[in-house]
């Protein structure tokens, strides 16, 4: 059977860096979960859909075809047989993948691909509900979690150093609004499953979050 570590948390947590970090300490398979979803809010954007409109955006998902590759090392993102490991990490695209990931039929698709990968391969898989609704079953589930002021300057400097101009208090703003949304959705809302553990991440360094995560780990596989 394999060895399922489910990780969940606010947008700006850390959640992706971490988990790709404690997958390759324990030599898992990661599976970025937030970025399939921004691969298919990409292609709503690309098609220019309304995604108020639900009925539009079941109508268009079986055209889309997402698969995640290892290239160097590295975990690339591909839409329609398209790398779009970059374009998926703009605002604008996880403001859309926050509304959008909310539709029973989206999440049903998303929800049926991560669930095979999981079944044969020891896995490292972060989101919004893999250890409430992905998998339930976890042996290991974590809520990783950080203060919004935390989270939003982490974000600035990620964007100053991409050469942006930033602005810290519409990124905070955003940040809010992003987890009101994802925490009072009617399907699947993000929230901490009862077995998980807690790890603020607030006061502590990528370093020392994968370290805790990874010592867990190794206690709950002997």
């Amino acid at each position: 059977m394999s060895f399922q570590i489910a990780i969940d948390g606010p947008a700006g947590a850390g959640k992706s860096t971490v988990a790709r970090a404690v997958s390759e300490e324990l030599g898992f398979i990661y599976v970025d979960t937030g970025a399939m979803y921004r691969a298919m809010a990409l292609y709503f954007l690309n098609r220019h859909l309304n995604t108020d409109s639900e009925d539009t955006i079941n109508a268009s998902l079986d055209d889309a075809c997402i698969a995640l590759r290892i290239i160097d090392g590295n975990q690339h993102v591909f839409l329609n047989g398209r790398d779009v490991s970059a374009r998926i990490r703009t605002e604008e695209v996880g403001m859309i993948a926050s509304k959008t990931s909310k539709y029973p039929e989206n999440r049903r698709k998303m929800v049926a691909m991560q669930q095979e990968i999981a079944r044969s391969q020891n896995v490292v898989m972060d989101g919004r509900d893999i250890g409430t609704v992905v998998l339930p079953d976890a042996q290991l589930k974590i809520y990783l979690t950080a203060s919004v002021q935390v989270r939003a300057e982490r974000r600035y400097q990620e964007l100053v150093q991409r050469g942006e101009n930033p602005d810290l208090a519409e990124i905070e703003q955003d940040i809010a609004a992003r987890d009101d949304q994802d925490m009072h959705r009617a399907v699947a809302p993000l929230r901490q499953a009862e077995d998980a553990i807690l790890v603020d991440s607030s006061a502590m360094t990528v370093p020392e979050v994968v370290r805790k995560i990874v010592g867990l780990a190794r206690e709950r596989m002997a």
